[in-house]
Formats: structure tokens, sequence, C-alpha cells
């Protein structure tokens, strides 16, 4: 009795022990998956979009307040980016077939024009509801993430039935998906139900009445309609926005979206209001960078389509974000380079680099940064070339760029057909060196395997 006795009292510490150790795992787990939500940063006190007496922050502008329904809704499409999800590459818009090559198989957009059988035409307006905010499509189909119906579902009811109303106006096109080759378990869209009821909270956009009504325009074009932190923020381990590390930048599709805090050296903090306006209304700023891959598109099927005052409130939102900095990425280098090659005491040893940037680069991008032709063609200042994983200056060599941002239009020609992938990597390499705070090292395999996303 007494070793029983005796074994008994021991065990109930090593229990103990154990308990702590799973609620703290638990606690742990909790932490890294489950975060705050989008707005929750700025504290204050949110209310019902019913009870908020202030200026309403949803629907279109005032510029726009008379028009038509559709007309409104065509404002609101542009707002919440849909075509440049929905449209193929070299495709009919909103017929959707985009691919999205995923970590674990390919995904395809959905066909959002009025096509009965393939598109949207004998979606009702609950239909539509339940799609853009719960994430559940026609015969009660589980759509994927990819669809941000996590963001969209801040979305007002009237301004996802105005966007319903302007693509019932499209021309129907018959056009089925392809079939998504997702790899198990990430094929089984039943588990998109877990996912849902885990992250997407199926709730409308509350206002912040501690705010101006400013911010809460800004608030609801960024999270609700314009979806950034789809793109700028990390995820977590279940593929879900972390919003403790809300706008610090994250890779997607190939491509790095950077950081859009107001961090002074790896963000935006250091970039005007004019600066950040330009950008998002024409894709360039001078001295900062030129919008290119998603983030171009986002320009050229959403943003520059935006009013300035609806742009204005988008940057006063943003500027409102905490400030995070990103560890790789330093503070972009201002100076230009040397004027000429031969002044440059840099990486003369990357004879490839050098010999490519002088054959089809220094023409339009010169040898100090400063671009000789057109300002969106400027090097010196731009994140990009201050990457020091030149992901997107990778990305620009081999799928090229074109840009309407003022003064003129400027096309970035594609060489993925022209160099080889370890050509591509030391032309990278040398730009980020010479113009860059920090050299880069990327690799042929690297090169290949962003090149294997198209």
């Amino acid at each position: 009795m007494n070793k029983l006795k005796n074994s008994g009292q021991a065990a109930h510490p090593l229990l103990w022990t154990v308990g702590v150790l799973v609620a703290a795992g638990a606690a742990l787990a909790g932490y890294l998956v489950f975060a705050p939500g989008p707005t929750a940063f700025a504290q204050g006190k949110p209310v019902a979009l019913a009870e908020y007496h202030d200026k309403d922050p949803t629907g279109v502008p005032d510029e726009l307040k008379s028009a038509s329904l559709v007309e409104r809704g065509e404002y609101l499409t542009r707002a919440a980016d849909c075509a440049a999800c929905h449209t193929a590459k070299g495709g009919i818009p909103f017929a959707g077939g985009r691919a999205f090559v995923l970590p674990f198989g390919t995904l395809y957009s959905t066909n959002i024009t009025p096509d009965a059988e393939t598109g949207i035409g004998n979606y009702t307006d609950a239909n539509f509801l339940d799609a853009v905010h719960k994430g559940v499509g026609r015969g009660n189909t589980k759509l994927y993430p990819a669809m941000p119906y996590a963001s969209y579902t801040y979305m007002s009811d009237a301004d996802a039935l105005a966007i319903k109303a302007y693509l019932l106006t499209l021309k129907p096109v018959h056009a089925p998906v392809p079939q998504n080759t997702l790899t198990f378990p990430f094929n089984q869209r039943s588990l998109m139900s877990i996912w849902s009821a885990m992250f997407n909270p199926d709730k409308r956009f509350e206002p912040n009445v501690e705010r101006d009504a400013a911010w809460n325009r800004g608030a609801y074009l960024v999270e609700a309609m314009g979806h950034c932190g789809e793109c700028h923020t990390p995820r977590n381990l279940a593929f879900a926005l972390n919003n403790r590390q809300k706008f610090a930048g994250t890779v997607q599709a190939g491509w790095r979206a950077y950081n859009i805090t107001p961090d002074r050296s790896s963000g935006v903090g250091a970039w005007s209001d004019a600066d950040l306006l330009h950008y998002l209304s024409t894709g360039h700023a001078d001295g900062r960078g030129t919008a290119s891959g998603p983030m171009g598109e986002a320009v050229d099927e959403s943003l520059k389509y935006l009013k300035p005052g609806d742009l204005q409130a988008m940057v006063a939102y943003l500027r409102t974000v905490a400030g995070i900095a990103t560890g790789d990425l330093p503070e972009p280098r201002a100076a230009p380079a040397a004027a000429s090659f031969a002044e440059e005491a840099g990486p003369h040893s990357n004879l490839s680099g050098k010999a490519v940037y002088e054959g089809a680069c220094a023409g339009c991008h010169g040898w100090s940064g400063i671009s000789p032709v057109i300002p969106p063609a400027t090097l010196t200042g731009t994140r990009s070339v201050n990457d020091a994983t030149a992901t997107n200056v990778a990305q620009v060599i081999i799928r090229g760029g074109e840009r309407h941002a003022e003064p003129g239009p400027s096309n970035m020609p594609a060489f993925g057909s022209t160099y080889s992938d370890s050509e591509i990597a030391s032309v990278a390499n040398f730009v980020t060196a010479r113009f860059g705070a920090k050299a880069s090292d990327l690799t042929a395999d690297e090169v290949a395997k962003l090149r294997a996303l198209d």
C-alpha cells in the first residue's frame, strides 16, 4: 500500500507538468494560428453600420452617388479588383481560367460572366452573397480562399449586389473552369468548411466611432474592397492572414509583395503622401519604384480607376498601421552609381551580368541607375533593386512589364526567352550590387523556379 501511495504521489507532479506543457502548447498553437481582425490594431469602438452616424464609409464616392446601380457596380467591381483574378492571361475579361500555381498544386479562377451554365447567370442574390461573404458557390460548392472571401466578408450587402448587377450586364461567356490539380488533402473542398469556420468571421464592416470618416472610408477600401492584406500580409500555419504582421510583406505567386507599413527603412514610412498617391494611381513614384507583376495588375485593373478622394482615404488609413521592420530589406540606397562602369569600384568580377546589362539594359536604365529615357526606368532608390533576394528584379527580366505612368508610357521587354537562367541570375545580381544597398546571390536554379510559375 505504501508503495502504491508513494507512486501515486509521484505521479501528481508528472501529470501536472504534462498538463502545463499541453496547455502551453495549445496556447502557442492558438497564438500562431489565430490572429486579430484586420482593423483591431486601431482599438477604438467598432459599431454596426446602421449605428454609425457619420458619413457612410461604404458604397461609392460622392461623385457617383447619383449614378445608376450598374454604374456604381462597375466602380465597386474595379475597387474590388475582380478582373485581375477572374481573367486568364490573354483571355476574355471575367471569364475565369486564370491559373494560380501554389506549393500544393494549381488552382483556377471561376467564370463570373452571366453564362447560366458555367458562370453566375443563375445566381440569386443570396447565392452571390454566399460566395462573396462565405466562400460558398453554386450547389454548396466550397470555394478556396484564393477567392479572398475572408476579406470580402466585410463588404456590405448593397455593394456586393451592385457588383452582381454590373457583372450581369456583361456578355455571357461559356467557359468551363479547368480542373484544379491540387494534391491531397488540399483537393478536399469539404475541408474549406473547417477553414472558414476558423478564419472567416462572416460579418460586415464595422466603422470605428473613434476614427474620422476618411479613416473609415480608407479602412473599408483597403480591407474589404481592395483586400490589400491578401498579398501584403504574411500568412499563418493554416494559410490565413497573420495580422500581427499586418502589411509586413510576403511572397505571392513568385513575386515579393513588399512591406507597406510606415516603417521608414523597410516600409513606406519615408514616402510622402504624394509619392503614395502617385504610385497607387499610376503605378510609379519617382525615386521609389514602378509597379510590376501582381501590383502592376492591381494598378491597371483597379487602383487607377478610383477617385482621388478614395485614394487619399486609403493613404490616410495606411499611415495609421503599426510600422514593422523587415529584417532583410535595408533602407534603399538613394545615391546613383557612377556614370560609367569603368569608374565604378563595385562588382567587376560579375562579368557575365555586366555584359548582359551593357547589351540589354544600360540604354534605358543607364549606368548610374538614373534613366536617360524616362523616369519609370530609373533604378536608383527603388525597393526591388534594394531587395537582396532579387526576386522581383528577376521576375521583371523574365516577364517584362508595361506601365502607363506619367510623363508617358514605358515598356520593359521580356527577356525570359532571350537569356538563360544563369544569365538572368547574373544580371539580377549585377543590378542589386551596382544600384542597391546589398548585393543579391540569386542562382540559376532559383531563376528556373520563378520561370516555371508562368
